[in-house]
Order: structure tokens, then C-alpha cells, then sequence
């Protein structure tokens, strides 16, 4: 699920500012974004994150500054500036070389690394210190977030799964009627081809036709099916927030996928079809939101 969270946290040496981003992904995945020489805390932030979300990829950044204003501080190597004065005055007491070289704030400035701000790099436990409670504060900003998208999400699936139960009772209905027009069908075929003579119907060739049409049709096993993973379905969706639901839901989604195509292959009816198609259609919105559910 798609969502958005901050926390920041201080201590005395340092302030940790911590924002979190999550997409939707089937399987759950943690980048976590931090100043490299803390990198050994990353197995520590993942777990802590990884107990929070089990689907989406998550998306960790996390900046320091110290508490302090020590980072201006700036020192001079003095050891190399000596050792750059020594050379100049070596060169100075050559004989013969009538050389009055000075050392200027320049030449100091030009020499590699001569000048350096203080070394304020916290520690492993004070970098902790300061960056949990910020990322815990983050998860549960983010968890909220994620929260009232679901509350919503939750209600539109509601909605389509009434849908879905509206249109397995309407196909539960009419499935007698399929063998009542196969029977006239038959009849009237019959007939057709062989006018002028009486059809008895309880022909015994007749009677095993129909009874075998019947056997063919009989959707009676995937209805039932249907309505126990429509109850199925609603209770997961009861228990979301409590729970992960999200691979749960999705395997049902596939079971009812399966019922629906074996009702319209055996129910060999144009009617019934169409209501098959309506109830795929909105299965597959109900399979593309169940994929944000975590």
C-alpha cells in the first residue's frame, strides 16, 4: 500500500530526521537511505520496518546533523605547514642563490588537506540513540497513513464482493431454467426433423440425452463453492488491520476466478454467460485492489 510518514528524534550529540515512503509491491522489500559510515544499523532498521509491513516497498531516509555547532570548527595541519616553512627556508640558506622566499596564507591554503573541519562523527550507539525512536515515530505516522487507505480500500472491495454475490445468486436461479429451454430445445429440433410424426419425451433415448445434458450443466458444486468463499472472503476482510490479509485475499480472488470460468464452460448458456463475464470483470477490480492490501 501506497503511504507517507515522518519522524525526528534528538539527543545531545545529534538530531535524526527520518522519512518513509511505501509502494505497492507484491512481496515486501526495505531500501533504507543513511550516511554510510552507519551502515552496519541497516539490518537493525530493516527488521524493526519488516515488522510493521509485510507487502510493499518501503523506502527508508535518514539524514543527521550534531546537536552541536562543532561541525564549523577547522583546524591547520601545523605539521606540514612547519615542514612547507623548513623547505622555503632551506631554500633561502643556498649559497649563491640570492633567494628571499616568504610563505604566504596562500601557499598554506594550496597545500592537499592542510586545512579540515573537526571530527564530530558520532558513534555506533549514539547514531542508534537518535535514529530508532525517529523511525519508530515514522513507521506509525506512515502506519496511519496506510490505515485510512485501507478503511477505503476495505469498503470498495465490500461493495464489488456484494456485486460478485448478486450475480452467483442470479446465475444460481436460473441454472433449472437451462435444462427447461434445452428440453424445449430438443423437442422442438426433433420435431423439425421429423415432422408430421408424435415426439414422445419420455422416450427412454430422449430421457438419457436430457438426463445427460443435465449431469453437464450442473453448476450446483461451484455455486456452493462460490458462497463459501464469498463468507471466507468476508471474514478476512473483517480481520484486516489485525492481520496480513493481502496473499489470503488474492488466493481467493484465483478460486473465484476458477468457479466462474467452470460455471460459464458447463452452464452452455448465452444468458448465463453474459452474467459471467459481469462477475469476472468486477472480480478482476477486486484483484487489482487486493494487491495493495497488505
Amino acid at each position: 500500500m501506497t503511504g507517507f510518514g515522518r519522524g525526528e528524534h534528538a539527543t545531545s550529540a545529534l538530531i535524526a530526521r527520518v522519512e518513509l515512503t511505501s509502494i505497492n509491491r507484491k512481496q515486501a522489500e526495505v531500501l533504507v537511505q543513511m550516511p554510510r559510515i552507519y551502515s552496519e544499523l541497516e539490518a537493525e532498521i530493516r527488521k524493526l520496518a519488516l515488522e510493521k509491513i509485510s507487502r510493499g516497498r518501503l523506502t527508508i531516509n535518514i539524514q543527521l546533523e550534531t546537536a552541536t555547532e562543532a561541525t564549523n570548527e577547522l583546524k591547520i595541519d601545523t605539521a606540514k605547514v612547519l615542514a612547507l616553512q623548513a623547505e622555503i627556508q632551506r631554500l633561502n640558506d643556498l649559497p649563491n642563490a640570492g633567494l628571499d622566499l616568504k610563505l604566504t596564507p596562500t601557499d598554506i591554503l594550496r597545500l592537499p588537506d592542510v586545512l579540515t573541519t573537526a571530527d564530530n562523527t558520532a558513534d555506533i550507539d549514539t547514531a542508534r540513540a537518535a535514529i530508532l525512536p525517529a523511525l519508530t515515530a515514522g513507521l506509525e505516522s506512515l502506519m496511519t497513513m496506510r490505515a485510512s487507505e485501507g478503511s477505503h480500500l476495505k469498503k470498495d472491495t465490500l461493495d464489488r464482493l456484494s456485486t460478485l454475490e448478486a450475480e452467483a445468486g442470479f446465475i444460481e436461479s436460473q441454472a433449472p431454467a437451462v435444462l427447461t429451454r434445452y428440453r424445449e430445445n430438443l423437442h422442438k429440433r426433433l420435431t423439425d426433423h421429423m415432422s408430421g410424426l408424435e415426439i414422445d419425451l419420455t422416450d427412454e433415448r430422449i430421457l438419457k440425452e436430457i438426463g445427460l445434458f443435465a449431469e453437464k450443466c450442473d453448476i450446483s458444486e461451484e455455486i456452493t463453492r462460490l458462497n463459501s468463499h464469498f463468507q471466507k472472503f468476508r471474514e478476512y476482510l473483517a480481520t484486516a488491520g489485525d492481520q496480513p490479509v493481502g496473499r489470503s485475499l488474492d488466493f481467493l480472488c484465483q478460486e473465484l476466478n476458477r468457479e466462474f470460468n467452470t460455471i460459464g464452460s458447463k452452464a452452455n448458456d448465452a444468458q448465463l454467460a453474459q452474467h459471467v463475464v459481469n462477475a469476472k470483470t468486477e472480480l478482476e477490480k477486486i484483484r487489482e485492489q487486493i494487491q495493495n492490501v497488505e
